[in-house]
């Protein structure tokens, strides 16, 4: 459990690095870049625990597929609540499309 909430964290922090700009038109490059490093180191902070913890619990496969699903979830938050996208159904098709890569991850 310890490592689903550490990527869930680190997630959040790296969808913000990536995404959080996309507002910000009249912002410059370089800026935008070097404040988008600053929010990833915290995302490293918590992403590099989560792994070597889980690593063992998880296979590396099962820790990777984790993280996908997981940030699809974050970024589905993001994009509805911070971007103001709509979610439609192709994103729901997608997103199931995922969660059958992570059920043949998982169940034998």
């Amino acid at each position: 459990m310890k490592t689903i909430i550490l990527l869930l964290l680190s997630n959040i922090f790296m969808t913000f690095a990536w995404y959080w700009h996309l507002k910000l038109k009249d912002a410059t490059l370089w800026k935008v870049i070097f404040i988008s490093w600053g929010i990833a180191f915290f995302e490293y902070c918590l992403m590099i625990p989560a792994n070597r913890w889980g690593y063992g619990q998880f296979s590396g496969a099962q820790l990777k597929i984790l993280q996908e699903v997981i940030t699809l979830i974050v970024f589905a938050f993001f994009s509805l609540f911070y971007l103001k996208e709509p979610i439609t159904w192709r994103y729901i098709a997608a997103f199931a499309c995922i969660l059958l890569a992570v059920y043949f991850m998982f169940f034998k």
